[in-house]
């Protein structure tokens, strides 16, 4: 991977253990979400004028259709990442979702994509997805019998398997937007805007169903929905740029460098627990990284 690519990933991975904080703490549902959608869509498009919309008329029905397909994966993304922040710890989904993703959408990349991992990519990431499991399993999961607190093990299995769908949103919409921007060379901050703008609509029926709700929403959680608005999209173009100078196989893993960030986030600020393992899963990733950076 090149370093330019592997420096936006950083950076990425910064922005994105910070945002999901911000989501985590806001407990949102159905409104929250629309809430981040409506707040892209108008803190962005300043950036999006100056951009200009210049590749907008060249834009085929493949770059809509595969637009309109990112957006509603998202949305369903971002559906199941706050149903699972709601139900368990952040250091539980979010480990299983960032380990399940890249593991799918490397294995479709190299599938579909004719994208090559090579041996030292192969053990990167093995790496990347054996301390997420480290992070995510912890000993409580596997722990059986009276001392057991039945009522933690239970948020443990939720939080699993909510950080598994949100995994499984994950890939798809890895391999649709990895496909727009180096197949069909979309303009990245474009092509994300535009994913954002149709989420609007799409989110819409659950609020409107729920009218009454979302006031009472947006005053508890305006603030959390700003940092998701500004901080989610910075931190995916700067993937979907890294996409354009790296294979996908190797950006997609590599993004798990937020883990490093989300140990630190759910220890220090939330107080959830197992330092140790965090701590084991977080070096496993590391390393997991630096092999899929080193790798050709």
């Amino acid at each position: 991977m090149p370093a330019s690519a592997l420096a936006l990933v950083i950076a990425a991975a910064l922005i994105h253990a910070l945002w999901n904080f911000a989501a985590k703490k806001a407990r949102g549902n159905h409104h929250f979400a629309c809430m981040t959608a409506v707040g892209v869509t108008l803190l962005w498009l300043p950036v999006v004028f100056v951009v200009g919309f210049d590749e907008l008329p060249g834009w085929g029905w493949q770059a809509w259709v595969a637009t309109l397909a990112s957006a509603i994966v998202h949305l369903a993304y971002f559906n199941a990442l706050l149903a699972g922040y709601r139900a368990a710890d952040m250091t539980v989904v979010y480990p299983v979702a960032r380990g399940s993703g890249p593991l799918l959408s490397s294995l479709v990349a190299v599938v579909l994509l004719d994208e090559h991992l090579g041996l030292g990519g192969a053990l990167g990431l093995a790496g990347v997805v054996g301390g997420i499991l480290l992070m995510a399993a912890g000993p409580m999961f596997f722990a059986r019998g009276a001392g057991t607190d039945a009522e933690l093990h239970r948020k443990r299995k939720l939080g699993i398997a909510w950080g598994a769908l949100t995994g499984a949103t994950i890939a798809a919409y890895s391999v649709i937007d990895g496909y727009a921007v180096k197949v069909l060379a979309l303009s990245p901050i474009i092509y994300d805007y535009f994913c954002n703008l149709l989420r609007v609509p799409v989110s819409l029926p659950a609020v409107l169903r729920d009218r009454a709700g979302f006031l009472p929403a947006l005053r508890q959680q305006w603030k959390h929905a700003v940092v998701v608005a500004v901080g989610a999209p910075t931190a995916y173009i700067l993937v979907l740029y890294a996409m354009k100078l790296a294979p996908l196989s190797r950006v997609a893993p590599a993004r798990e460098l937020s883990m490093l960030f989300a140990a630190l986030i759910g220890g220090q600020l939330l107080g959830e627990g197992e330092r140790g393992w965090r701590i084991a899963g977080a070096t496993l990733i590391a390393l997991g990284v630096a092999a899929l950076a080193m790798a050709r």
